[in-house]
C-alpha cells in the first residue's frame, strides 16, 4: 500500500514538472524554435488540426522558422491559423512554404515574458504542493485505519517530500534557463 501511494505521488508529480517544461517551452524567446507552434491547430480537411500533423516545421536560422505543408493546398489555412494566435508572429506564404521571421523582443515585452514564466512556474509548485498534501492526506487515513503503522506513516511522509523537493527543483531549473533566454539579447 505505501508503495503504492509513494509510485502514484511520484508519477503525478513527474507529470505536473512535465507539463509546466510544456507549458514554458511553448512562450516566445526571440529565438525561432519549432516549439513556438506547439499549440497552433490549423483548420483543414473538415477539422482543426495539431501544426505538426499538417506540415513539417524548422529553424534552419535563429530569427526564421519555415513550414513545409505536407499538402500544399494548406499553406494559407497555415498562415491564418498563426496569424489568429496570440504569438505576435507574422507569417507569409512563399509557394508552398510558410515562412515566419521571428523579430527580436523589446525590453518591456522580455518582462513581461519574464513575469508571465515566473507565473507558470509558481503554478507549477502549486501543484506539485497539492500532490504532496493528497499523498500526506492518504498517509494520514491509512494510519488511523491501522493499515500502516506510525512508522511507516513518517517514514512515507519524508520520502513523499523528498520526491516533492526534487520535482520543485526541476521546475526551478526550467525557470532560470527559460528566464535566461528571454532575457538574452
Amino acid at each position: 500500500m505505501i508503495d503504492q501511494i509513494l509510485n502514484d505521488q511520484k508519477s503525478r508529480m513527474k507529470k505536473a514538472v512535465e507539463n509546466t517544461a510544456r507549458e514554458m517551452a511553448v512562450i516566445r524567446t526571440g529565438k525561432a524554435s519549432p516549439a513556438l507552434l506547439d499549440n497552433i491547430r490549423v483548420e483543414c480537411w473538415g477539422g482543426l488540426h495539431p501544426i505538426k500533423q499538417v506540415a513539417g516545421i524548422a529553424a534552419p536560422e535563429p530569427r526564421l522558422i519555415v513550414i513545409q505543408p505536407f499538402d500544399p493546398s494548406t499553406s494559407d489555412a497555415i498562415v491564418r491559423a498563426i496569424q489568429k494566435s496570440d504569438l505576435g508572429l507574422r507569417a507569409s506564404a512563399d509557394g508552398p512554404v510558410v515562412r515566419i521571421p521571428v523579430p527580436k523582443l523589446s525590453d518591456d515585452r522580455r518582462k513581461e515574458l519574464s513575469r508571465h514564466v515566473k507565473k507558470l512556474a509558481e503554478s507549477g509548485r502549486t501543484a506539485i504542493r497539492n500532490i504532496r498534501r493528497s499523498g500526506n492526506d492518504e498517509l494520514h487515513k491509512a494510519s488511523k485505519a491501522s493499515d500502516i503503522t506510525e512508522d511507516e506513516e513518517y517514514r512515507t511522509l519524508s520520502d513523499i517530500q523528498d520526491a516533492a523537493n526534487e520535482a520543485i527543483a526541476e521546475i526551478d531549473k526550467f525557470l532560470e534557463s527559460k528566464e535566461a533566454e528571454i532575457l538574452e539579447v
